[in-house]
């Protein structure tokens, strides 16, 4: 055999042992992690940056073919800002392409009952990468609350109590724009009651809100929504104590005193008659379908009993009133809560 024959094969052999030596090399980067691990990647991270994340993260099986293969794709040089979620026995060339790609995964976000502009920005804040402050100046524009129909007072409203999946990058305006839409599914629902009972979304939400402040017990709900309403009826102050809260600031009051009511606010509804500006919280659906159903009483008042279970007694009269009254007062002089 020439030598020139000689040289050629031991060439080709050492080509097939490399290229079979990488193939294994490479079928053999699978993550070697138990549990799905989300990689948070902020806006401006560079590729250094990111394989740190990924190391930390315990991903990254062989550090000189993760950097083969992702400048093989370009990576190196296309890092794209977003949350992503690794599965268990994920090829590493798959996690490559998917960062690549920028193909995020959504996370979870609960909205419960925040109570105002301010508490649910700070919130969104600590879930999402945009600040809170940008946040809130969005939601107190003028501008952006006429197009939506909204005041900086009632724009909370668009935010109901829910668990949403959303990207971690989305923007404040893409946000608010999801929340109109989730609010407008969630009213096509309840057209027909909200017609019915002759009440804006905005004043339902309004007293929703004002229901959920004043008990968890969702059975008695409709029976508080129906005091509410039967007030409004006949034009009778609203006197709720959850407003006198949201006036003064301060959620953590348990009693109110009679000096409180005087508080300058136009949510004071002892002050002032009629509905407050705006929702006083976020409440839940079923806070809302307690005032939709529009439950038929004869209340006109309520109070808290008097072995604090946190439910509620109700009165047709003042008299009635009075006398349920006078019995939580007395429990809350020997509880000495102030």
């Amino acid at each position: 055999m020439k030598h020139g024959h000689i040289t050629l094969i031991v060439i080709i052999s050492a080509l097939v042992l490399i290229i079979a030596g990488g193939f294994l090399l490479v079928r053999e980067q699978n993550l070697p992690i138990s549990q799905p691990v989300r990689i948070n990647i902020p806006e401006g991270t560079d590729y250094n940056a990111l394989v740190d994340s990924l190391d930390s993260h315990g991903c990254i099986v062989s550090h000189p073919t993760f950097h083969l293969l992702s400048h093989i794709r370009g990576l190196h040089k296309h890092v794209k800002a977003g949350s992503y979620l690794l599965q268990p026995g994920s090829h590493i060339i798959q996690v490559i392409q998917k960062l690549y790609n920028g193909n995020q995964d959504p996370i979870r976000i609960t909205i419960n009952k925040h109570r105002t502009l301010e508490h649910l920005c700070q919130f969104l804040g600590t879930k999402l990468t945009f600040s809170p402050d940008t946040m809130l100046a969005l939601l107190k524009s003028q501008e952006v609350c006429e197009r939506y129909g909204e005041t900086p007072q009632t724009i909370i409203g668009l935010f109901l109590q829910n668990t949403y999946e959303i990207y971690w990058t989305t923007t404040p305006t893409a946000l608010l724009s999801r929340m109109k839409r989730e609010s407008d599914y969630f009213w096509d629902k309840r057209q027909l009651q909200l017609q019915k009972l002759g009440l804006t979304r905005q004043q339902v939400l309004t007293i929703a809100s004002i229901v959920e402040e004043e008990t968890n017990a969702n059975d008695e709900k409709p029976d508080i929504a129906s005091v509410y309403l039967n007030r409004m009826r006949i034009n009778m102050p609203l006197q709720a104590d959850p407003t006198v809260k949201y006036a003064i600031g301060d959620f953590t009051i348990r009693r109110i005193l009679n000096s409180m009511l005087t508080t300058d606010s136009p949510y004071n509804t002892y002050r002032y008659a009629g509905l407050p500006p705006g929702p006083i919280c976020i409440p839940s659906t079923s806070s809302i379908d307690a005032v939709l159903k529009n439950k038929k009483t004869d209340y006109l008042f309520f109070c808290a009993k008097e072995d604090f279970s946190g439910r509620h007694n109700f009165a047709a009269t003042s008299a009635e009133h009075s006398s349920n009254a006078q019995r939580f007062h007395k429990a809350l002089n020997n509880r000495n809560i102030h």
